[in-house]
């Protein structure tokens, strides 16, 4: 694997993991908003950040098949 390579996963890994956060952090803002507790806010925001990472997972996976 060649540094450019190397760099192109990390760099896309990085952006995943920000738009998991970025997604988990409205849907436990918008959580709070509707009146649910804390607790609450946070099962939802951990639920969507790892719906957004298996997602993401899974279309690199259809990706990869596709490509090579």
């Amino acid at each position: 694997m060649t540094v450019t390579r190397l760099a192109i996963v990390l760099l896309t890994a990085a952006v995943v993991v920000v738009f998991a956060l970025l997604a988990a952090a409205a849907a436990g803002t918008l959580t709070r908003l509707d009146g649910a507790t804390y607790p609450a806010a946070l099962m939802r925001a951990a639920a969507t950040f790892a719906a957004v990472v298996t997602l993401a997972t899974a279309i690199v996976g259809v990706l990869t098949q596709c490509l090579i």
